[in-house]
This record gives C-alpha cells, sequence and structure tokens, in this order.
C-alpha cells in the first residue's frame, strides 16, 4: 500500500550554554519510585510546559516569518526550547513553578519522546562538544548527563576543520542522514558547542494512494503559480473544522502513533488574519471544535528546509543577557568569562510517498462513520497554508511549518 511519510529532521547549535538551567537544588528529580501525589504533580507540570511551549512557538513563529517575508518557514520550537530553556525568555513564572519542577517535566517529556516503533519513530538527542583545555564543573556534566542525556566530546577548536567534522557527523547519524553540515564556521576562539536534534518519522493512519498523485497548480501570489504534485483522497474520514471568525480550514491528520498534523488553509489573502491569531486559546479551540467529516483532500507533495541564526530573533524575545558580557555562565566551569556566541538551527520537512503501490484504493476500506457527520467538504491545499506537528497526549508541538511555496527548498 503507498504510504505518505513526513519526515522531520532538525538541528540546533549553541555555542556557549547558560548553565543555571542545567544546576537545581535536589529535589523529586532524583527519586526512582516517586508517589501518586508526586506523579499528578509532574503530569501538572506537564501541562504547564506544553502551554509554554505552544506560546513559545507562536511567539518565534511570528519573529521568524517577519524577517523572511514570502519564504517558507520550519522550525521545532521543542528543540529549540529544550537547549536554551531560559525561564525568562520561555515565560516560567516561578512563583508557579520551581525550577527544579521545571527540570522534571523537561526530562519527563524527553524520556517519553525517545521511543522508536514502526508506527511512528521519534527520537531526540543532546551533545556538548567542549575545548579540550576546558574544565567543566562535576556538577553541570552530571546534570547534563541526568537530564537532558547529553553526551560530552573533548574537541580541538584550533583545528577547526575537524571539529566541524566532528559534530557535523554527529548530528548527520542521529537524524539519519537528514540534517547534513550543520555547521559551516567554527571560530577557533570556540570553548564549546550544544547541539540538539529531533528526528520524526511517520504514517498516516489513512495512507495516500501514489497512483492518485498528479500535477496541479498552487498559487502563492498573485498571478503566480507553480506545478506541484498533488496527492489525492477522494474520501476519507478525518477531523474537520471550518473557522468563520478567522476565516480558514483547519484539517487534522492522525499519524499512527501519539501524533497529529494539523493542516491550517486560510481563505485568499487572509493569512496574516490568522497568523495575528496564533495564540494558545486559537489552537485550543480548533482541536475542541473538529468533528469527524468526509473529505475530499487534495495536499502538496513537497520538501521544505530552513536553516536560522537566532542570535537576532531571540533578544525579541526577552532572551538578550545570554549573548552578552553580562551572562552568568559561571555554572558550567565556575568562571565567568563565557557567554553564547550564535544560535543556529536547522529543520528539514519532507512529505512525499514511499512503498509499493495500493492494490486496493485506501477510499474503498474506510471505517463507517458516526451518523451525522454531513456531507462531503472538498479541501484543496493549493495555496499557503500552515502546519503544526503536536504530541496527542499533552499539546507540546513538536514543529511548525508555513508553506508558501511547495517548490522553494
Amino acid at each position: 500500500m503507498g504510504r505518505m511519510l513526513p519526515l522531520l529532521a532538525l538541528g540546533l547549535l549553541v555555542a556557549g550554554f547558560c548553565p543555571a538551567v542545567l544546576c537545581h537544588p535536589k529535589s523529586t528529580l532524583d527519586e526512582k519510585n516517586p508517589n501518586q501525589e508526586d506523579q499528578d504533580e509532574g503530569r501538572h507540570v506537564d501541562l504547564r510546559l506544553a502551554s509554554t511551549n505552544v506560546d513559545f512557538a507562536f511567539s518565534l513563529y511570528k519573529q521568524l516569518t517577519q524577517k523572511a517575508p514570502g519564504k517558507n518557514v520550519i522550525f521545532s520550537p521543542l528543540s529549540i526550547s529544550t537547549i536554551l530553556e531560559l525561564l525568562k525568555g520561555l515565560k516560567f513564572n516561578l512563583t508557579e513553578t520551581s525550577e527544579s519542577e521545571i527540570h522534571q517535566s523537561f526530562q519527563h517529556l524527553l524520556s517519553t519522546l525517545n521511543q522508536s516503533r514502526d508506527e511512528l519513530q521519534l527520537s531526540t538527542g543532546n551533545a556538548m562538544f567542549v575545548k579540550d583545555q576546558l574544565n567543566l564543573l562535576d556538577r553541570f556534566t552530571e546534570d547534563a548527563k541526568s537530564l537532558y542525556g547529553a553526551e560530552a566530546f573533548a574537541t580541538d577548536f584550533q583545528d577547526s576543520e575537524a571539529a566541524k567534522k566532528l559534530i557535523n557527523d554527529y548530528v548527520e547519524k542521529g537524524t539519519r542522514g537528514n540534517i547534513r553540515d550543520l555547521i559551516k564556521d567554527l571560530d577557533q576562539q570556540t570553548m564549546m558547542v550544544l547541539v540538539n536534534y529531533i528526528f520524526f518519522k511517520a504514517k498516516w493512519k489513512t495512507p495516500f494512494d501514489i497512483r492518485d498523485t498528479f500535477m496541479s497548480k498552487f498559487y502563492f501570489g498573485n498571478l503566480m503559480w507553480v506545478k506541484v504534485p498533488m496527492m489525492r483522497m477522494d474520501a476519507m474520514a478525518t477531523p474537520y473544522f471550518w473557522d468563520e471568525e478567522l476565516l480558514c480550514t483547519v484539517v487534522e491528520l492522525p499519524y499512527t502513533g501519539n501524533a497529529s498534523a494539523f493542516f491550517i488553509l486560510p481563505d485568499q489573502n487572509k493569512m496574516e488574519r490568522v497568523e495575528a491569531m496564533l495564540l494558545l486559546e486559537t489552537l485550543k479551540r480548533w482541536r475542541d471544535s473538529l468533528k469527524i467529516r468526509w473529505v475530499a483532500l487534495f495536499l502538496p507533495k513537497f520538501s521544505i528546509s530552513g536553516d536560522y541564526n537566532l542570535k537576532d530573533t531571540l533578544p525579541q524575545l526577552v532572551i538578550e543577557e545570554m549573548f552578552t558580557s553580562k551572562a552568568d555562565l559561571s555554572g558550567i566551569t565556575g568562571a565567568r568569562n563565557l557567554q553564547v556566541s550564535q544560535v543556529v538551527h536547522k529543520a528539514v520537512l519532507d512529505v512525499s510517498e514511499e512503498g509499493t503501490e495500493a492494490s486496493t484504493s485506501p477510499a474503498l476500506s474506510l471505517s463507517p462513520l458516526p451518523p451525522n457527520v454531513g456531507p462531503m467538504v472538498i479541501v484543496r491545499f493549493n495555496m499557503p497554508f500552515l502546519v503544526i506537528v503536536a504530541r496527542t497526549d499533552t499539546p507540546s508541538i513538536l514543529f511548525m511549518s508555513k508553506v508558501i511555496n511547495p517548490k522553494q527548498s
């Protein structure tokens, strides 16, 4: 049976890192068998963390789109926030959530993310590449390993080519070859590079048939269009919502694992209206409003990528001190002479068909729908749209994308 396999692989580079978020007081993080009360509290913290993740995702999205008008956007807010995890920048309220609880929630989230099954592959990785003469504090390395699974590698940054190869090979291996040459240049004065990646690959619960794909026009501007391979599903049962307030269509395509993709299609010239209302409350309203409907779906096959140096973007989100001499990175080595020099993020989203052709059309083997689902709705993603891939057990956004032109790499 033909399969459409959306593939996400991305990497994050931070040269220098704020250690305060890794050095925490011992608490329930160290307990091997937390009681039910601790588990319930952990779930509450997970939900708060997920809500913060969504707020951060939409704030960063708006910054990236403003800096690159007319361009595709693809990034992972979860990957970025895992590395940065700066309390002020990520809007944590320390009067409600202690620092140790935040670590506990990140640790729990990362442990649940790292899974590999036939139906859904999702894994994350962290590594520190440290100048070979730099002596890290034991507390820092212990916490980085126990909380975030971060490995440490002694690195000779004086040999910048060898150091670059060491880091790029690590990322390429962790992302199954989907992220290559993450680092283009390395300064010989670099003291430490911290890399994070997230790899995601999953199958739709209702797959597309490769035989139904055809060439069709995709409109991305006034009188501008490109021909793209358009995947087609003549009749499928899937969550659907027409937002008459924002004038957009929302379609949820569930994966076979604990994740779903939300495709948001604004009406013509309504993209800015939708973007202005990208809020946690909007995402919740969309989720609550989705109803199973018969949908005839047309979705382009595409592959897009994004490279970002976030040093100029994060200060707009009140994450500024980490790039200045005011940054207190003494938790890494005990010295205060370190600061973050750059933050580079790269993401790749590949939506394509893989596998053998189906012997029968998927439209002929759909499960019966509940009664009163209404008539068939036709949805054509033939103009700019948004994609949000999220966990189904928490609101955490794994990645977010704006597709302006599917042919734009």
